[in-house]
């Protein structure tokens, strides 16, 4: 007997192989699978502004990369001592007003450009929760430790979601009419907003993605949420939280992703990637013993042949390492 109930994910018609220019968007969620692929020497840039958790964010993201559009420093906001941007993660902010301009306008132009040439897109909607700076009535990413007082906080409707984002979906066809737009929803819960209040909101983000993927051609789902709500239904798949996704549920989703968009080719490059890995976390007792002389040869003649088979793979690390 199958004592769990297994979703069924369509395999996609589009695949994604070692060199396919895939961006990822969104909450904590992106990041993990886009450090996954980039490990695995995948095309990938995930995060050019940082984590963002609400579809207005994710939204004005996107059309910031299309329009190429560098901030200034009126697009900036001091406080206690800190250069911030409210379109980005925290990562981006500093006590120089200069470098924190520098760091976001690097990012902005890099990930524009790879936008521009990429296959994948994918989006991840964290909550539909949202902070409105009062002095501006501006939808922020983060709230840098402002004083809540500051914000008006809110729930976004399915229709704002799906206005906002047919507006972007048109702009991102015209910017890159080759794109495939993968919605997701982040397992991860709100638990701050309560569990009646998380729940909501992951309803209005999946309400909203289902009239998107319905109106646009080149937009499908991916169901990373229903996966670790249905088939995951076990505390052991999280971490010591109860709230984000233990390695064990990370590992499920991989196989489940890269089942449904990885191509066959590509399937074999990661598992030849990943022993490669695997021996350069290898720790020695003895790093000039013969043995180990000789399994660094063994390894770099692996790197060798594979870089032959797939020049295009970026092995840079790994050769400098076993050289």
């Amino acid at each position: 007997m199958d004592f769990r109930t297994k979703i069924d994910i369509p395999a996609s018609k589009a695949k994604i192989d070692h060199t396919t220019g895939i961006l990822l968007m969104g909450s904590c969620f992106a990041d993990n699978i886009g450090l996954r692929l980039k490990d695995l020497k995948f095309m990938v840039e995930h995060n050019p502004f940082g984590v963002l958790f609400n579809p207005v964010s994710v939204q004005i993201g996107l059309e910031i990369l299309t329009e190429r559009r560098l901030f200034t420093e009126s697009d900036l906001y001091s406080f206690n001592g800190r250069w911030i941007s409210f379109n980005h993660y925290t990562m981006f902010s500093d006590p120089d007003q200069r470098t924190c301009l520098q760091r976001i306008n690097d990012s902005i132009v890099s990930a524009s450009e790879f936008l521009s040439d990429a296959r994948f897109l994918f989006i991840t909607f964290g909550t539909a929760w949202v902070y409105e700076f009062r002095k501006t009535g501006q939808i922020v990413a983060n709230c840098h430790k402002i004083p809540a007082a500051e914000f008006r906080r809110f729930l976004l409707n399915p229709g704002d979601i799906v206005h906002a984002c047919d507006v972007l979906l048109e702009k991102l066809n015209a910017f890159n009419p080759d794109l495939n737009i993968v919605f997701t929803v982040s397992p991860i819960r709100h638990w701050k907003d309560g569990a009646t209040g998380n729940q909501l909101s992951k309803s209005i983000l999946l309400v909203a993605i289902h009239h998107l993927v319905e109106r646009h051609r080149n937009a499908q789902y991916f169901p990373s949420y229903e996966i670790f709500m249905d088939e995951l239904r076990d505390y052991r798949f999280y971490d010591k939280d109860m709230i984000h996704p233990s390695e064990a549920g990370l590992d499920y989703v991989w196989e489940r992703f890269t089942g449904t968009f990885i191509s066959g080719e590509s399937t074999g490059i990661m598992k030849e990637v990943e022993e490669i890995r695997k021996a350069r976390n290898h720790r020695p007792v003895n790093h000039d013993s013969a043995g180990f002389l000789e399994f660094r040869k063994k390894i770099r003649k692996k790197i060798d042949l594979l870089h032959q088979k797939y020049p295009g793979l970026n092995l840079s690390e790994e050769t400098a390492y076993f050289s």
